[in-house]
């Protein structure tokens, strides 16, 4: 489905929905796209969801310009959720765009809650995080993509990918390109700190250290936030643990019900 914006989304409705039930908009992460949800969202068939491609990837991969600002790829997570009361669950990228959102949102309150699974956020001062901040996305954007694959699924994951598929992979490299270098300004894009709505965090047991460090930080400034660990997974956790992550959205939407419910 196209939406008014020109994003692809993939809206899920179910037939038992009850009026004032937040829509769960699931945010992919770098060189990803919606249908890498699709195992997870199978597990929730009883939520109204969405996952779109993100502009300048896969099936939006014609939404001009390429967003080289978050706060372009906000915008579009706001166009997606329309003014109805939402939760927002990010994978990677995702999560850093669902961050930005809510802070954004919080004087409207239309996001209720936010799940986020290891955020890249290179202004931190965690370990690992300088020689991400200071890792260049300006060679050909093609070669960019297959770089980013390579470090951050592996080489051989690469190496088995058909031809079509590493074709359209390098497609999607000026909006990996542009996003990576996006967050790493001289000055932070947000201030987690001041996020003040129900948040949860994700991480594997097998991540790096920097996405695990991150999620650590996270958990210890964000007041009132929790952090669920996937044992046995690594960054991919939405691909490889559906169960896992989707009893993270469930529980992310069981807080935001909570929520609602503390302040009516």
């Amino acid at each position: 489905m196209e939406h008014p914006s020109g994003l692809a989304i993939d809206e899920h409705l179910p037939s038992d929905r009850r009026p004032g039930d937040p829509v769960v908009v699931l945010i992919h992460g770098s060189l990803d796209r919606a249908s890498s949800f699709a195992r997870v969202i199978r597990r929730l068939p009883d939520l109204h969801t969405i996952a779109y491609d993100r502009r300048g990837y896969y099936r939006s991969r014609d939404v001009m310009p390429i967003a080289d600002t978050l706060d372009m790829h906000i915008d579009d997570l706001f166009s997606v959720i329309a003014d109805r009361p939402a939760v927002v669950i990010g994978h990677s990228f995702g999560g850093t765009i669902a961050l930005g959102a809510a802070l954004r949102d919080q004087s409207t309150s239309t996001i209720h809650a936010l799940a986020a699974f290891e955020p890249p956020m290179p202004w931190l001062p965690i370990p690992g995080n300088r020689a991400s901040r200071e890792r260049k996305y300006d060679a050909d954007p093609a070669l960019v993509s297959e770089q980013f694959f390579r470090r951050l699924v592996g080489n051989s994951a690469w190496d088995r990918l058909s031809d079509a598929a590493k074709d359209e992979r390098r497609l999607d490299g000026p909006a990996l390109a542009a996003e990576m270098r996006s967050i790493r300004q001289s000055e932070p894009p947000f201030d987690a700190t001041q996020l003040a709505i129900p948040a949860v965090f994700g991480r594997g047991d097998r991540s790096a250290p920097r996405q695990r460090g991150g999620v650590q930080w996270l958990s210890e400034h964000v007041v009132g936030s929790e952090v669920i660990e996937f044992p046995g997974s690594g960054h991919g956790a939405h691909l490889s643990h559906p169960d896992a992550f989707a009893a993270l959205v469930r529980r992310t939407v069981e807080r935001a019900g909570r929520s609602v419910e503390s302040t009516s």
